[in-house]
């Protein structure tokens, strides 16, 4: 009996091992060489509180005269969500084309929601669905997208998705903390484009991307480039940020697992003289991954590289500041899943003013709403700790 069950186990285990390594193997052979996105003068608007964000959006939902795009990692038909859904139908039921997509991992809407919807006219889809031949790297794989576009001229990306939690409203959770763009301007044809794209993969019903972006858009004071990545790229895209740091650079993340170049840069730089703040949440919102950060802790402080933590909520932030000249906000968090597995979409705006400003409204969560995470935090832990820290570096690449 016991010798049965031993065989099923490995032979299961054999087939999610050769599944993942196949699975990886063939999307690293597809995968098109890193290249610069297009340079798109913009308007760029910085949204730090869900409740202003989600209102500004309904709002300019509610006006849409055309179509209405929305994607999200994750969607929840609560109490947000179920505004969101029943604008979504009337909008639909008014004539106007509205489509929504929805990671397969984070599709959290009823069946019978969706029968609602689709009566109304709204067109849903599940983007990533598992599927053979490789089943569990299909699984592990994730659209992390979060991609609005409303008549083609609306346009929103950054970390937040569609759910209770985002505002503040999970107790367990507490006050959210999160960064997301809006955007006006030409750089709206880029997440026309994508969103197009995501769209064609996971439905049936194919979209043409040329009469969605044959209208000419208003240049914007701004300049700003979105570069999308499918579990690759992202770590280039960073090093290219931290190249042309001079004086400062911040990372804000709610999850710090970086590969050893990304490790070795961050050292170097600050062995330099460089300040190096990185804000992390202090309480996880998922299992060991914070532990999976510990193990990179000593070598950067020792650097000179300043850790902190979030104390007052879930901080959920995507967000690299260097100096006062480049920012970067968008989908990809510091952590190996956004650089090696999943799809990713990030908005680079090099603009000084522009950078300036948001730099001191992101920097309150540093100054108001953290501590520090020194040596003695790394050197005191516990050794039930300890041990989560060697699991978690074990299966890091999945967290």
């Amino acid at each position: 009996m016991w010798l049965y069950i031993f065989i099923v186990c490995l032979l299961l285990v054999t087939w999610i091992t050769v599944d993942l390594i196949l699975g990886t193997k063939r999307q690293r052979s597809t995968l098109s060489p890193y290249k610069d996105g297009v340079i798109r003068k913009s308007q760029a608007v910085l949204f730090t509180h869900g409740d202003s964000l989600f209102d500004h959006m309904l709002s300019t939902i509610d006006k849409a005269h055309h179509h209405i795009h929305i994607q999200f990692f994750i969607f929840r038909s609560d109490h947000i969500g179920q505004k969101f859904l029943d604008l979504f139908k009337q909008k639909a039921q008014q004539g106007i084309d509205v489509r929504l997509l929805v990671d397969w991992g984070g599709d959290h809407i009823s069946r019978k929601e969706k029968a609602s919807l689709k009566k109304a006219g709204v067109q849903v889809a599940i983007t990533n669905v598992p599927a053979f031949p490789f089943l569990f790297y299909s699984i592990n794989k994730r659209n992390h997208r979060k991609v609005s576009i409303i008549d083609g001229e609306h346009g929103y990306i950054g970390g937040y998705n569609v759910g209770d939690e985002y505002l503040g409203r999970d107790p367990k959770k507490g006050r959210w903390r999160d960064y997301h763009l809006y955007i006006q301007g030409e750089a709206c044809q880029d997440l026309q484009q994508q969103f197009v794209k995501d769209w064609n993969t996971a439905s049936n019903d194919l979209l043409s991307l040329e009469p969605l972006t044959s209208k000419k858009l208003k240049a914007g004071p701004t300049s700003l480039t979105m570069v999308t990545t499918d579990g690759s790229h992202v770590i280039e895209s960073i090093h290219g940020m931290l190249d042309k740091a001079e004086k400062s650079i911040f990372i804000g993340t709610p999850y710090f697992i970086p590969d050893k170049s990304l490790t070795a840069k961050l050292i170097d730089l600050a062995k330099k003289g460089m300040e190096i703040n990185v804000l992390l949440p202090k309480y996880p919102d998922h299992p060991l991954v914070k532990d999976a950060a510990y193990p990179y802790f000593p070598a950067l402080l020792q650097a000179g590289v300043h850790f902190h933590q979030f104390y007052e909520g879930f901080y959920h932030a995507k967000v690299i500041i260097v100096d006062d000249a480049l920012i970067c906000i968008g989908t990809s968090n510091f952590d190996k899943r956004s650089f090696f597995i999943n799809k990713e979409i990030n908005c680079f705006i090099e603009d000084s003013e522009w950078t300036r400003d948001a730099k001191v409204e992101i920097e309150k969560d540093l100054v108001e709403s953290s501590e520090p995470i020194t040596m003695a935090h790394v050197e005191n832990r516990t050794l039930w700790e300890k041990t989560k820290e060697k699991v978690a570096t074990l299966i890091s690449y999945f967290l």
